[in-house]
């Protein structure tokens, strides 16, 4: 290899920002992988020539398909080029909540996507990763080094220095053991409400018994896509008369007018991970990310 670094740090135009914090944080050198798409939708990329013994490469994999074949392009054009050691960095990991055939002939997508990731990398780091039915990502991803980071200590963090005295809200059962983390880092008091599912769009939300009057109340949850969830839970909450309702999320999706429906009932301000970009972005998720990659070039 005509290379004078040891590791680089690639990433895509549309995770750049939070790519080049992660090197800036690690110290690593940092390339864009350029990127043209043609008209039929076909990508044509660009690697920089003077690659590394390990490359890593950072993009969140939000929009996931046409992502997931420029990951195949890149990483199967960096072994090429006598790359020995390639670690992914998808702080929004896609796939992950097809974990089984609900119904006859349904694909069970989280392990093929998962062993098409473990073809081409070395490693893989996310955040917050949705796995129902499975406790470890490497059961999903069969790879000795496949880790699940959790954005509970900035999102903590985040909170301690944004609020007083707030109460933090999981808006359902599968929430409680990850917003009881968020809250132990500070002692914040939390509340977990139930939810039922009618459908993609549908959902019920039950709040448990608490005080939430002229409380800063800040709805917690690990993805926001449709926003459903966290506006029937705001809904539920404005009788309340709160002093404030908020949402901070790890990964913002927020489809559609998602934002909008959740400014009109109430929420004055929304919060995000900056594992997707988007305009919540708030917490920097550079930091846990790099502990995590530093543990794994050490290895």
């Amino acid at each position: 290899l005509m290379s004078m670094t040891p590791t680089l740090l690639l990433s895509f135009s549309d995770y750049e920002q939070q790519a080049k914090a992660l090197a800036v944080v690690c110290g690593i050198p940092y390339e864009t992988v350029l990127l043209h798409r043609f008209p039929d939708g076909e990508s044509q990329l660009t690697l920089p020539v003077n690659l590394a013994e390990t490359v890593i490469l950072c993009r969140s994999l939000d929009d996931p398909n046409h992502k997931l074949v420029e990951l195949m392009l890149t990483a199967q054009s960096l072994r090429q080029h006598g790359v020995k050691r390639i670690i992914l960095v998808a702080p929004y990991l896609c796939y992950m909540r097809q974990d089984k055939a609900f119904h006859p002939g349904e694909v069970v997508s989280q392990t093929i996507v998962g062993h098409f990731l473990a073809d081409l990398f070395d490693a893989v780091i996310t955040v917050d990763s949705h796995l129902h039915r499975i406790s470890q990502l490497s059961e999903a991803i069969p790879l000795e080094q496949a880790i699940n980071l959790t954005a509970t200590q900035p999102m903590a963090e985040f909170i301690e220095a944004h609020f007083t005295t707030p109460l933090l809200l999981g808006p359902d059962g599968e929430s409680e053991q990850w917003v009881k983390e968020i809250a132990t880092h500070f002692g914040f008091d939390y509340a977990v409400a139930h939810k039922q599912r009618l459908g993609d769009h549908n959902v019920v939300v039950t709040l448990p018994e608490n005080d939430y009057a002229r409380r800063n109340i800040i709805i917690v949850d690990d993805v926001a896509s449709t926003g459903k969830t966290l506006l029937e839970a705001a809904k539920k909450l404005m009788p309340y008369q709160p002093a404030s309702v908020s949402v901070l999320v790890s990964h913002a999706l927020f489809i559609e007018d998602a934002i909008a429906q959740l400014n009109a009932a109430g929420v004055k301000q929304i919060y995000s991970c900056d594992s997707i970009p988007h305009q919540t972005n708030s917490v920097s998720l550079a930091n846990i990310l790099a502990k995590a990659l530093q543990g794994v070039l050490q290895q």
